[in-house]
């Protein structure tokens, strides 16, 4: 099999979400990933347990395709272990601070020494410059910084996105820059450092509404699930559920004037545009909500379809797995785990090619399945590991 990253190895000292889902989407492109957790395991592996032994859901996710090994690299013996891993690996995955950076030996100068040409691929909350560099932060602090949980919710009540997209936009984007640095050296031999922040992420991806606040002065408030760009954009409540709508564009406009009947809506100048629709969306959410009263979901979502008008149907997560679609276009892989009653269904790799395929996942490693391996390749025989373990180094 074609793998993209074979030979690439790839040292993964993340920590949560932004560092180890970069090295994962990595590793699913054949990179060969260890992941470095501390002896007792890092806090990540352990949240939202869903095992007997407490053992989480993002670490089934997240630690798909990796090794696993169990270091302390604060001591001088664990530094020396990072010394000879860094010596055969491509790049190395981190998400602290700067100051941490350099006590762990990970900072771009002490890589350096040991193998010039590292690609060094950084995650942190607010980025290496700034007055914010030394603090932490999570998913959440960057919704709130970026304006985005301003606009989610409403006046009264700001609202974050439950799904942590700062953390997986953040990896994403790493993942993207890394592989550019990849290319990068070989085209010059050159490594780099290769930098992304849940901050500059979640700026980037609420960057219109910046815009417009800075062009337009439009101080805009939350209005929870309904758009303000365009409209019909909003949440519904049908006589069985919710739906969510939207409606972008002139065209699809006119069909949804057709479908409810308010032609004169599409030549009224106050709809003219997708802005002035959104201008006026609460009104026209109230015409849409009329109409969604007078459906359950599946009739709305029928007559929407012929109409040609986007919509989809508001799911709980048992109704996620269970979405025809979701289950038909096969999204999920089943992959069983130690001490789990059932098998956990990861979400494929997110990106489809044409002309290399992506392998089946390997389950999520236990805490430090692969240390004792991964030391006997770095020359360490089984009397010195047994030393380092009983020493708390490993």
């Amino acid at each position: 099999m074609n793998k993209i990253l074979s030979g690439i190895r790839v040292l993964d000292f993340g920590r949560y979400i932004a560092g180890p889902f970069c090295a994962t989407l990595l590793a699913d492109l054949g990179a060969d990933v260890i992941r470095i957790e501390k002896p007792s395991g890092g806090e990540d592996r352990y949240t939202v347990p869903v095992t007997s032994d407490g053992e989480g859901a993002y670490h089934m996710q997240i630690g798909r395709n990796k090794q696993s090994m169990t270091l302390n690299p604060m001591t001088e013996e664990g530094q020396d272990i990072v010394r000879r891993l860094v010596k055969t690996a491509d790049v190395v995955v981190v998400n602290v601070p700067p100051q941490t950076l350099k006590k762990m030996g990970l900072d771009y100068p002490s890589l350096c020494a040991i193998k010039p040409n590292i690609i060094l691929t950084l995650n942190t909350a607010f980025g290496s410059s700034g007055p914010y560099t030394e603090r932490g932060g999570f998913d959440t602090i960057a919704q709130a910084m970026s304006g985005s949980m301003h606009l989610s919710g409403t006046q009264d009540h700001p609202a974050k996105s439950f799904a942590p997209y700062c953390d997986f936009g953040t990896a994403s984007l790493s993942a993207f820059g890394t592989l550019a640095a990849i290319m990068h050296r070989m085209k010059t031999g050159e490594g780099q450092i290769v930098e992304a922040s849940l901050l500059t992420t979640a700026l980037t991806f609420n960057n219109a509404a910046l815009i417009e606040q800075s062009i337009l002065q439009t101080n805009r408030q939350g209005s929870g699930t309904r758009g303000q760009f365009n409209a019909p954009t909003d949440t519904f409540k049908t006589q069985d559920g919710w739906l969510s709508v939207q409606v972008v564009g002139q065209g699809l406009f006119k069909r949804w004037c057709n479908l409810l009947q308010e032609n004169q809506w599409h030549d009224d100048p106050k709809y003219a545009s997708d802005q002035a629709r959104g201008d006026h969306g609460q009104l026209i959410s109230q015409r849409m909500q009329k109409w969604c009263a007078q459906h359950d979901n599946t009739s709305a979502l029928a007559e929407l379809a012929k109409a040609g008008i986007p919509a989809g149907e508001l799911l709980s997560p048992a109704q996620t797995l269970k979405n025809e679609h979701v289950v038909a276009s096969n999204q999920f892989q089943s992959v069983d785990y130690p001490n789990s009653p059932h098998a956990a269904p990861i979400v494929n790799h997110p990106i489809k090619y044409s002309k290399t395929e992506t392998p089946q996942f390997r389950r999520a490693p236990t805490l430090g399945e692969h240390t004792d391996s991964i030391l006997n390749d770095l020359g360490f025989d089984q009397n010195q590991i047994k030393d380092l373990r009983a020493r708390g180094i490993i």
